[in-house]
C-alpha cells in the first residue's frame, strides 16, 4: 500500500501535466466553458494565474458572453478618483466597479473585442450603442483608445469622438484641451475637448443643469444635462 502512494506521488506532476488548468482570461471562457450559467460575478484572469480579478459576466444580452469592465446603477461608488485606482479597478462586481485599465489593456491585446454600451434612463427607458472593434494602448502611451464600427441601438454615437484619446484623471491630465477636463467634469474618462460621453462623471437623479455636464451622461441620447440611471461598458472576443 506504501508502495502504491509513493508511485501516485510521484506520478502526480505528469498526470496534472497531461491535464493543466485553463483558467478563463474573460467571460466568453466561462461562457463556452458551460453557457447554462446564468449572468453573475466571476473571476477571470485577464494577465495571468496571479492576476484574479471578479467581474460581472453578462450572459444574456445580445448573445451574452460579455465582460462588463465599467457599470453604474446607484450612486453607491465613488467614481471620482485618481490615476492609481483607474489603473488597478475599484468597487464590486456585483454592484458598481471599474475593472482596472491595466486588466483591460491586457484583455484587449490578447483578443480582439467588440464593445456594448447598455444606458436607461429614471423613465425605464432602454438603449444601447455597439462598436465592432475596441481595444486601448499601454500605460506608457497612456492607455490610448481605439473605437470604431458604431452601430446604433438608439443611443447614438458619444464615443468615436474620444477615439484616439489617451485616458485622463484630475491627477493625470492627457487630454488635449487647455484645461483639465476630469477636474472640470467631475470624472475620468478617454476625454477630448471635453466630452459627449462621461460614463464616470458624478452619479445624479435624470435631468439637473445645476453644474454643467459632470453626470453620468451620453450626449447623443439625452444631452449633457441628463444624468442616466444606468450605463455598463461591457465587451466580448469578436468570433
Amino acid at each position: 500500500m506504501k508502495l502504491v502512494s509513493v508511485v501516485l506521488v510521484l506520478l502526480a506532476p505528469l498526470l496534472t501535466s497531461c491535464h493543466p488548468l485553463v483558467l478563463p482570461l474573460d467571460c466568453s471562457d466561462i461562457y463556452n466553458n458551460d453557457n447554462s450559467r446564468p449572468s453573475g460575478v466571476y473571476t477571470i484572469y485577464p494577465i495571468g494565474a496571479t492576476s484574479a480579478v471578479q467581474v460581472y459576466c453578462d450572459m444574456g444580452s445580445e448573445g451574452g458572453r460579455w465582460t462588463v469592465f465599467q457599470r453604474r446603477m446607484d450612486g453607491t461608488v465613488n467614481f471620482y478618483r485618481g490615476w492609481d485606482q483607474y489603473k488597478t479597478g475599484f468597487g464590486i462586481a456585483a454592484g458598481e466597479y471599474w475593472l482596472g485599465l491595466e486588466s483591460l489593456y491586457h484583455l484587449t491585446q490578447r483578443r480582439r473585442y467588440e464593445l456594448l454600451v447598455d444606458m436607461e434612463d429614471f423613465e425605464g427607458n432602454k438603449t444601447f450603442a455597439r462598436y465592432s472593434s475596441f481595444s486601448i494602448d499601454s500605460e506608457s502611451s497612456g492607455y490610448t483608445l481605439h473605437v470604431s464600427g458604431f452601430t446604433d441601438g438608439g443611443a447614438g454615437d458619444a464615443l468615436s469622438g474620444h477615439n484616439g484619446m489617451k485616458f485622463s484623471t484630475f491627477d493625470k491630465d492627457q487630454d488635449p484641451h487647455s484645461g483639465n477636463c476630469a477636474r472640470s467634469h467631475l470624472g475620468a474618462f478617454w476625454y477630448a475637448a471635453c466630452h459627449y460621453a462621461n460614463p464616470n462623471g458624478v452619479y445624479r437623479w435624470g435631468a439637473d443643469n445645476t453644474l454643467y455636464a459632470v453626470g453620468v451622461d451620453w450626449h447623443q441620447w439625452k444631452g449633457h444635462d441628463y444624468s442616466l440611471k444606468t450605463i455598463s461598458m461591457k465587451i466580448r472576443p469578436v468570433l
